[in-house]
């Protein structure tokens, strides 16, 4: 895409960002329109990722409808988005999904007639869902680390709140003891996803001072050429570094006990959002980055890494046999399902690779 061209890529993540802002901006008697302008917004959304899709052409450059502004110069920080073929199935998923989140939680915020303390914003409910869904397609179009970096930690604030502040309603009610697990849900999803970032926000700057830039494009372009060359040990730490955000955002165990206590807590449309989309970015951004900018040090943490996808495998399948609560066996699934996706990833073969991918759709 040329400068001068449409942004498109700026155009759909955007979108659902502003829609967040004028839903939540609806007076609060009128819930009922602040539900339909979501469903809209949504909509749009999704009517754009499918401009996306057809522009898309699979036997074209790796990254296209490319974007790229100057935005932090002092540090090297670049505005840079680009979509790629997993990308772009990723962002169309993403945006059919959000519109049957919102309507299967249409009544999910309304307020409850138990009593008025617990009264939960209609349009903070739906404002948040779009946020999400904003910040989520946004990370699979940066192409500048620093960028999806920001994108990655920004995601956990809505989400935070759709945990702990909207609750799944057949725990709702006067009952203390409810809101205090949905609190601990809400934290422990907060602080186990923060504490992978601190120490992919380590490995980042660390890219920075040995490549001297954030752009995935010109990385990955340097090292191809031979350009850029790194010490053994020192790609070593930096994939660790990502990699570790990456697992507790997948979930992969044992980095994943945040994932049940999440999805037993939150409404069922928010959990769809949890598994179906946000843990998407975990495993999105392993091929993207730990695959792309550390070959070597992938291929060296191969054995550990498919050993603990395995343990996920059966782990998962077999906690979730015991669950008599619909989300947290979906939660306990998830997890062995992902580990089949992290299992294809570093498998290391087009054919894996191309099922994880699959497997993530």
């Amino acid at each position: 895409m040329s400068a001068s061209s449409f942004p498109l890529l700026t155009a759909t993540a955007v979108l659902p960002a502003v829609g967040a802002i004028v839903t939540a901006a609806v007076p609060a008697a009128r819930r009922t329109a602040a539900k339909w302008l979501a469903l809209l917004f949504s909509l749009a959304t999704l009517a754009l990722a499918v401009v996306v899709l057809v522009r898309f052409d699979p036997g074209g450059a790796r990254y296209q409808l490319t974007e790229s502004h100057a935005w932090i110069s002092d540090f090297g920080v670049r505005y840079e988005l680009g979509v790629d073929g997993i990308g772009v199935a990723l962002i169309a998923l993403t945006a059919l999904l959000i519109p049957f989140v919102i309507l299967a939680g249409w009544h999910d915020a309304d307020p409850l007639e138990t009593s008025s303390k617990r009264w939960r914003p209609t349009q903070g409910f739906f404002a948040l869902i779009l946020m999400v869904e904003a910040m989520v397609i946004l990370s699979f179009e940066a192409t500048d680390v620093f960028l999806f970096y920001i994108l990655f930690e920004a995601m956990l604030i809505p989400m935070y709140f759709l945990i702990g502040g909207f609750g799944d309603r057949a725990h709702a009610g006067t009952d203390d003891r409810a809101a205090a697990q949905r609190s601990y849900a809400a934290v422990k999803f907060l602080l186990y996803n923060l504490a992978g970032g601190l120490v992919m926000l380590a490995a980042v700057i660390g890219l920075y001072v040995v490549a001297g830039s954030f752009s995935l494009t010109e990385i990955t372009a340097a090292r191809a050429s031979g350009e850029l060359s790194m010490a053994t040990d020192t790609e070593r730490l930096l994939f660790l570094g990502f990699f570790l955000a990456f697992a507790v955002k997948a979930p992969l165990w044992p980095l994943h006990t945040w994932l049940p206590n999440a999805m037993g807590e939150a409404t069922a449309p928010v959990a769809v959002l949890i598994t179906a989309v946000v843990d998407k970015v975990g495993t999105f951004a392993m091929l993207r980055f730990c695959l792309g900018l550390f070959p070597e040090a992938s291929k060296w943490a191969t054995p550990v890494i498919i050993t603990l996808a395995l343990v996920s495998i059966v782990y998962g399948a077999l906690l979730a046999v015991g669950q008599r609560d619909i989300k947290r066996l979906i939660a306990y699934a998830s997890i062995s399902h992902f580990g089949f996706i992290i299992l294809g990833i570093f498998a290391m073969t087009s054919q894996g690779q191309s099922g994880a991918t699959l497997y993530m759709v």
